[in-house]
């Protein structure tokens, strides 16, 4: 891979980085949901993610006050931690997509 090509990657890679908190905020936003879940509809809408990257991001998120969790029961194994939205983690949302908004449109004004 050239100098030119990986420049490009990391700048790739930044962008999803930086757009991967939107994400979850935007799927945990539709009820509650399991970790893996939360995994999978990442991966399925190209923002590629393994486990190392969630976890941590998950628990910022709680640590700030944006995510609660229950535990309920699996007939699978364990039982399971179910992520929701906090009061905070609404409005924090709220205002994440007002800007994502705002970009768009800068954006395209550029394009």
């Amino acid at each position: 891979m050239t100098r030119e090509e990986s420049s490009i990657e990391n700048t790739k890679a930044q962008m999803r980085k930086g757009v991967l908190e939107f994400g979850i905020l935007l799927i945990i936003s539709r009820g509650e949901v399991y970790a893996s879940d939360i995994l999978e509809e990442l991966k399925e809408a190209g923002l590629i993610v393994v486990e190392g990257t969630l976890y941590p991001l998950l628990s910022r998120l709680k640590a700030g006050g944006m995510l609660d969790y229950v535990w309920k029961e699996s007939d699978l194994g364990p039982p399971r931690k179910y992520y929701s939205l906090t009061a905070k983690g609404e409005e924090t949302l709220k205002e994440i997509r007002s800007t994502w908004e705002k970009l768009i449109r800068s954006i395209n004004l550029l394009a």
